[in-house]
């Protein structure tokens, strides 16, 4: 197919950052709203993007993630406006686990004020983020490194959670399908994440939205099994009556 400069410009321009909004684009290139979903409709229809309510990111595989440091700089905005609204739902003098991701690495930035935290991880960026705050207890969790993000899996990973039962389990993932199962891309990422929904009083999810409609290998859990999700723009259908109907509740980070 044969595409107007336009539309290879847009193409680019979603490549290289790899997730951009509807909005955004009308912006950037001067055009209507409209404009850009026909162009982004006829991209994703030809394989060359994938759509997500709200916006177009890059065709990704179902068996390996994008690169950590891609994924640091995708929807960096969003994930911002998530981490605040976590922050301020959790509560001081609390016991947390946070897991591997860089949505909840944003969100640990946005504890280090808060005080008499305790909080479990196997994530070494998150305790490298929260080691500097004096009033958090950091737990790091053994296991395997997993050098391209810092993150700490397997068997030694599982163990070392099931010691403890804390008030928020704070998880991230790589997908959610338009049924609500959420997945991800590690088998021992997963094993890891499933262990602390069980020991957690209460399961905290924060997703940006180009998670949704997004599919990846391992299934982890149901959205069913959350109690709330952190998002950063309004859910659209399925999604909307999957956590209605299990009483998930939703927040929405709006842009302020």
């Amino acid at each position: 197919m044969t595409l107007n400069p336009r539309q290879t410009a847009l193409l680019e321009e979603v490549r290289t950052q790899g997730f951009a909004s509807i909005d955004e684009l009308a912006r950037k290139f001067g055009v209507t709203l409209q404009t850009v979903r026909r162009d982004v409709n006829m991209l994703a229809e030809n394989g060359m993007l994938a759509r997500f309510h709200g916006g177009v990111r890059v065709e990704d595989s179902t068996t390996e993630n994008i690169a950590y440091r891609q994924r640091q700089v995708l929807n960096a905005e969003g994930k911002a406006r998530i981490a605040r609204a976590v922050a301020s739902a959790v509560p001081e003098g609390c016991s947390l686990i946070l897991n591997i991701g860089t949505t909840v690495e944003e969100i640990a930035r946005g504890l280090v004020h808060h005080r008499g935290l305790r909080v479990i991880t196997n994530n070494l960026n998150v305790a490298n983020i929260l080691a500097d705050n004096p009033d958090c207890e950091v737990i790091v969790a053994g296991g395997v490194l997993r050098s391209r993000d810092r993150g700490i899996v397997g068997e030694a990973t599982v163990e070392f959670i099931r010691q403890f039962k804390v008030d928020i389990g704070l998880i991230g993932i790589s997908g959610i399908e338009a049924d609500g199962t959420l997945r991800d891309y590690d088998f021992r990422e997963v094993k890891v994440a499933r262990t602390i929904i069980e020991h957690s009083r209460e399961v905290w999810l924060a997703a940006d939205a180009s998670k949704f409609n997004r599919q990846a290998m391992v299934e982890l859990a149901h959205v069913s099994q959350v109690d709330r999700l952190f998002t950063d723009a309004p859910l659209a259908a399925p999604f909307d009556q999957i956590l209605a109907d299990s009483g998930v509740k939703c927040v929405v980070a709006e842009r302020e």
